[in-house]
């Protein structure tokens, strides 16, 4: 009898055990299923607007919302693609090129640059140079207020700049190689 009460009990505490890890299993399922249903509704949406053609900001447009100057990125872009959720930027150009601005500082830009927009900066970007003796790259851009004039750019070490000289975006000039 006592052997029977026994592996009844340990028959308990393996099925308490399974159900137990089937809960989580089906938890983390669920967890996965919601992320990936988010994301395919957010690609949706996108897809929806851009064959709806509803308007898209134009980039300089949406530098300015985010406190940027205007001018940061060349006129011929192609186009670009903005993820508002993890606020990752992604501009497309039609080749690597470079521009000069009045301030006599040269940005040369990758056929994409990418980077995380956030009010007054652009971080973590990729695809992006500036000549200071020899090409370095710039890995961040900031402003630090809605009236600063300066435009902090992070290449190596943090240098300022007139914000007037980015006010527009200017023609660049095709190069060979980023």
């Amino acid at each position: 009898m006592e052997k029977a009460l026994t592996k009844v009990g340990s028959l308990k505490a393996s099925t308490f055990w399974v159900s137990k890890k089937a809960k989580e299993e089906l938890n983390n399922i669920t967890q996965d299923l919601n992320t990936f249903s988010t994301t395919v509704e957010e690609k949706a949406k996108w897809v929806f607007n851009k064959l709806k053609g509803k308007p898209v900001k134009s980039l300089p447009d949406l530098l300015r919302e985010y406190n940027l100057p205007p001018g940061l990125f060349p006129q011929n872009i192609i186009t670009y693609e903005f993820d508002e959720v993890k606020t990752k930027l992604i501009v497309y150009l039609p080749s690597p090129c470079e521009v000069t601005f009045k301030d006599s500082s040269v940005i040369r830009y990758a056929n994409r640059v990418k980077g995380t927009l956030a009010r007054g900066k652009l971080t973590g970007i990729e695809g992006m140079k500036t000549k200071v003796i020899v090409w370095v790259k710039v890995t961040s851009v900031s402003v630090e207020g809605y009236k600063s004039d300066k435009v902090w750019f992070t290449a190596g070490v943090k240098k300022a700049r007139g914000k007037d000289a980015y006010e527009k975006p200017h023609d660049a000039i095709r190069v060979g190689e980023f």
